[in-house]
């Protein structure tokens, strides 16, 4: 028995109807209402359906943030093809990585990446064609010009089902090759309401959402979610993070939700422009990616006021694990703040802290943090391996530590691949980190194991001062002393002007150790070893 759904681009049918006038996409001084995206996802359907591409059919898309890109996933869902949108910081070796191992049909790339055209080009000589978006000298067409010759032409949304692939959302990658996280139109279904029963509960058409990160990751989810709703995305005029340029926005279009990271979120706080523009408009700043310091969700709070929204979700569960909604948010330490707490499960969504063996943990033991329900993703394209290791007796193990307490509130240890062994013992450095970030002078810190002869491993903190403050080793050490054991003090510190991150907003601890090797602050070790 086949289960039909709801094909996604229903979404994009809906809002023609019935908000066919008002904005759904805004990008510097161009506006482009619901009716008109509409059309061009029809056109640029027709366009890709003349060429071949049909249901089950992998559109490869890398591209900055632009409207083409908004109306590439729409085109594709409205055909039964699967977008395969990637991030457009990847290098052109990479992109050719996943054109292959996504076994993309076809591929549009912004004009602005010619190289990476290249290297797809050079990796798939079967590719059926290749779009250019935007000015450029590459491509066998031009999506804009492919839009245009189209013009009028309508395209039914295709019949889908729900176990049909709609997204390849690839992960970051942080640890090895990225892999191909299957998202159904199912799924995607009822990560939508889930979103916006969750999330951003009440919107409505009237509200408006500012997008400041990828649209081919969890921002393009969330864009997904507020079209729903037929409220308009608004883009930066630039793929530079311009806060100052944020805030007017948000203030010119009275900007009521944000998706974002905390590395982005603890950017637009502490910014002068936060206290230059009128924010009053903005409900729920989700945040998302990563756990955030305590440090720093006080002061999120003390400057935006509590609409700051937490959810823990991989790409894998599209982001419906936990969430912590505005009013759990604590400004002040205290027998009732949920200090540490990424929140409770998502509607429909459960969670359990499971041992090496599967089993189920005590309330208040560690263990990995598993996930069963609706959101949860068909698993990894055509990598049977990773399926095997991703889950067990159903649940899908997301790879993060942590406990729950007897209300169902989960608490982030860290991942299990940050955990280094000194000495015999576990340490795990988000506890060291966020006692670190306790210390006035201090903005940014990771915490990470390096290899040492005497102890297996040895902490190292690479810290970031705040602007105008300074500090030195024996400083931190000192302070740390009596907030941490002793076997967890880590055995150097070093001040560097900025961490390094994905391209995400993340701060993967292996792009930290790539640029320890690089700066030569590992020489020290080294002599210990010899």
């Amino acid at each position: 028995m086949t289960r039909r759904v709801m094909n996604l681009a229903h979404i994009m049918t809906q809002n023609a109807r019935r908000h066919a006038d008002r904005p759904g996409f805004i990008w510097g001084e161009r506006q482009w209402s619901w009716a008109q995206l509409d059309a061009q996802v029809s056109a640029l359907a027709f366009g890709l359906k003349a060429r071949g591409i049909g249901r089950g059919d992998r559109l490869l898309v890398h591209s900055k943030n632009c409207d083409a890109m908004f109306v590439s996933m729409f085109a594709a869902f409205r055909l039964g093809a699967v977008w395969v949108p990637t991030n457009f910081r990847l290098l052109p070796d990479e992109v050719g990585y996943l054109a292959t191992s996504s076994g993309a049909k076809a591929f549009l790339c912004h004009g602005d990446f010619p190289d990476h055209a290249a290297a797809v080009a050079a990796a798939m000589p079967e590719l059926a064609f290749l779009w250019r978006i935007g000015p450029g000298s590459f491509g066998d067409d031009d999506v804009e010009q492919v839009i245009a010759r189209h013009d009028g032409q309508r395209v039914a949304n295709a019949p889908i089902e729900h176990d049909d692939p709609c997204w390849f959302f690839f992960t970051s990658g942080t640890t090895g090759r990225s892999k191909a996280a299957v998202l159904t139109h199912g799924q995607m279904g009822f990560v939508v309401t889930n979103h916006l029963a969750d999330l951003v509960p009440g919107a409505t058409e009237a509200d408006a959402s500012l997008v400041v990160a990828p649209l081919s990751h969890g921002a393009g989810v969330h864009q997904l979610v507020i079209s729903a709703r037929g409220a308009p995305s608004i883009l930066l005029p630039t793929e530079r993070f311009d806060i100052d340029e944020a805030y007017r926005l948000i203030e010119q279009y009275r900007v009521t939700n944000i998706f974002t990271v905390p590395t982005i979120l603890k950017m637009l706080v502490e910014h002068p422009a936060v206290d230059a523009h009128d924010h009053s408009s903005l409900k729920y700043i989700i945040y998302a990616g990563a756990p955030m310091y305590r440090e720093d969700q006080k002061a999120a709070l003390s400057r935006l006021g509590k609409v700051i929204v937490q959810y823990f979700g991989l790409g894998e569960v599209t982001g419906n694990i936990t969430v912590l909604p505005p009013r759990l948010h604590s400004a002040e330490d205290g027998p009732d703040a949920r200090i540490g707490t990424c929140g409770y499960e998502r509607s429909a969504m459960e969670v359990q802290i499971q041992d090496d063996a599967g089993n189920e943990a005590a309330t208040g033991q560690q263990g990995e943090i598993c996930v069963i329900g609706p959101a949860v993703f068909a698993g990894y394209y055509d990598n049977p391996e990773a399926n095997a290791k991703s889950f067990r007796n159903g649940w899908f193990r997301t790879g993060d530590l942590g406990h729950m307490d007897e209300q169902g509130f989960v608490y982030i240890t860290g991942r299990a691949s940050d955990m280094y062994i000194s000495g015999g013992s576990n340490i795990y450095p988000r506890e060291i980190e966020e006692k670190i970030l306790t210390h006035p002078a201090i903005a940014e810190v990771a915490v990470l194991g390096l290899p040492d002869p005497v102890w297996g491993e040895i902490g190292v903190a690479v810290c970031v001062p705040r602007a105008g403050a300074t500090a030195s080793e024996g400083e931190i050490a000192e302070f740390l002393a009596a907030k941490i054991a002793r076997y967890k003090m880590p055995k150097r510190f070093f001040f560097w002007e900025a961490l390094p991150k994905s391209g995400y907003g993340k701060v993967p601890k292996r792009l930290v150790r790539d640029e320890l090797e690089a700066r030569g602050e590992l020489d020290w070790l080294r002599g210990k070893a010899s």
